[in-house]
């Protein structure tokens, strides 16, 4: 009888864990965009600096944006400004666990991981590609 009562209250614990687990992803800026950038696509990131950029930086399902530029040269950031709210702009380098190149891919960069285990991104929205156009419904047969 013990054990049924074990089993029974391990189902009900099961169920009410299952049930408080989040199905869906999270929803903030950045996965808002990487959204979009994977159902449109993006074009190719030209070299120089972009002053139309998104930087984001997140812990868990948090994220922070800023608007910014950046600085590319062969596909990769070579400089990260975050802009202010007067019109200017200030460096931004976080401190990074691990010295990699930041390429972009899809109009996205790479990750980059901070010492305090936050992710580091740079979204680059002007590459986005344009909605697709729908196809056009045919009529409705005539009423008789």
């Amino acid at each position: 009888m013990k054990r049924i009562y074990a089993a029974f209250s391990c189902l009900l614990l099961s169920a009410a864990l299952y049930a408080q687990t989040p199905t869906t992803t999270p929803s903030n800026c950045y996965t808002k965009w990487e959204q979009k950038f994977e159902e449109r696509g993006a074009e190719e990131v030209a070299d120089g600096t972009h002053e139309d950029v998104i930087i984001t930086v997140r812990v868990g399902a948090d994220a922070q944006c800023w608007t910014g530029k950046v600085e590319v040269k062969g596909g990769v950031i070579t400089a990260m400004y975050r802009k202010l709210q007067d019109g200017t702009y200030e460096v931004y380098k976080p401190k990074l666990k691990f010295d990699v190149p930041m390429k972009i891919v899809n109009g996205i960069s790479v990750s980059l991981l901070g010492v305090d285990d936050e992710l580091i991104n740079v979204i680059f929205p002007k590459t986005l590609k344009p909605k697709k156009v729908g196809y056009s419904s045919a009529p409705e047969p005539p009423q008789d």
